[in-house]
């Protein structure tokens, strides 16, 4: 097999095994890749804490806050056009986006997560928040800045990426819903048949249904079904940070478009300069405030926050990382609420995916993935 080494990749599937077994998750399914060459391509576990429905490579994830991926690309994408810059203030984008100090926020500010603004998982509490009008209003009337932008990175969950789907759409050539241009413009030359914005109809049987147990700090609510992360399971979702269902074959050309330099089986979506700029550190030695408090609580040290442009990069400093500690610094990707990664290692030329069922803590994660990380890099030789 070209460039792995198959006895540790054996043993990069044992550890997802035993994790099962002793109850960590219920299940991933992995494909690693190197130079476009599949390495490893498993289905490990289950979708569920009973055992009742084994994984398979083409299960369908919720795949969280991995959407954010797919907006952050659209942006760079709509950058390359012309339609704003990274310098463009919002405001001028979006003239509700006012009131001091956010007002001097930048589209580079929302991608890198330093726009000032705190890291708001709900903007208003009980709201639904399946309609991008919705969020975005919620957005500019309850979601004001904290101090400067440009002066720390607070990991935004929710309201960056409502700023830039609302941004997309109003800039959109074409007039078309944030959920269309995600499909056309990304998802079908991609060739990502199995991912949809909203859990689409015809991936119902094959869905994995989350199963937060207990770890996320807030409910996901539908208008149209019962449930508190019904937003899951509702086909007619426009949430442009955590709406998009995909499978891991999916998500894996993603990445490979990524390690590709912006292009993916004659599909070009974005240039291999962008992509450069977009896997360097924008942040500094800022630390991001989420993981910051995750990291003293663990009694683990500090670490620098480490984003890019719309990703989350590898960096220099050891430390827990769930890109790993040996992975190259400008390993860059994205991930989803303990539960979901993918990132790609251009030094070694290797792309990571993962989903996983089964949603776990944020320290937990972050030690699971560094592992997995680490396990299949050394499998590189």
């Amino acid at each position: 097999m070209s460039g792995f080494w198959q006895e540790r990749l054996d043993h990069l599937k044992a550890e997802i095994e035993a994790d099962v077994e002793k109850g960590a998750y219920f299940g991933a399914v992995l494909r690693v890749m190197r130079g476009g060459v599949v390495g490893f391509d498993e289905a490990i576990g289950y979708a569920d804490g009973d055992k009742t429905k084994p994984l398979a490579k083409d299960s369908v994830f919720s795949i969280f806050s991995t959407t954010k991926a797919f907006t952050n690309i659209l942006i760079l994408r709509a950058i390359e056009q012309g339609r704003f810059a990274l310098t463009t203030k919002v405001k001028d984008v979006l003239p509700e986006f006012t009131g001091a100090p956010r007002d001097k926020a930048t589209f580079f500010h929302l991608l890198s997560h330093t726009s000032g603004m705190p890291g708001v998982w709900m903007p208003k509490p009980d709201m639904y928040l399946d309609r991008l009008d919705e969020l975005y209003q919620a957005v500019i009337d309850n979601v004001h800045g904290n101090v400067e932008p440009g002066t720390r990175c607070d990991y935004s969950p929710l309201a960056h990426h409502v700023l830039m789907g609302e941004a997309l759409r109003r800039t959109d050539p074409k007039g078309r819903r944030f959920r269309d241009i995600l499909r056309e413009d990304l998802f079908e030359p991609l060739g990502m048949n199995d991912t949809s914005m909203g859990l689409r109809a015809d991936l119902n049987a094959r869905h994995v249904r989350p199963d937060m147990r207990g770890t996320v700090p807030i409910k996901h609510l539908s208008r149209t079904l019962p449930g508190d992360h019904a937003l899951f399971e509702d086909p007619d979702v426009e949430a442009p940070h955590v709406g998009c269902a995909s499978t891991v074959p999916d998500l894996a050309r993603f990445a490979e478009m990524l390690r590709r330099g912006g292009e993916l089986d004659g599909a070009r979506i974005l240039s291999p300069r962008i992509i450069q700029m977009a896997r360097q550190v924008q942040t500094k030695e800022f630390p991001n405030e989420l993981y910051r408090t995750v990291h003293l609580r663990m009694g683990w040290d500090e670490m620098p926050a480490y984003m890019g442009l719309g990703f989350n990069l590898r960096g220099t400093q050891l430390g827990p990382h769930q890109l790993g500690t040996m992975t190259s610094p400008e390993t860059f990707g994205n991930y989803g609420a303990g539960s979901a990664i993918f990132w790609v290692d251009p030094q070694q030329d290797v792309s990571f995916t993962c989903l996983t069922a089964g949603v776990m803590t944020q320290a937990a994660n972050i030690a699971r993935f560094q592992k997995l990380a680490d396990i299949a890099i050394s499998a590189c030789t």
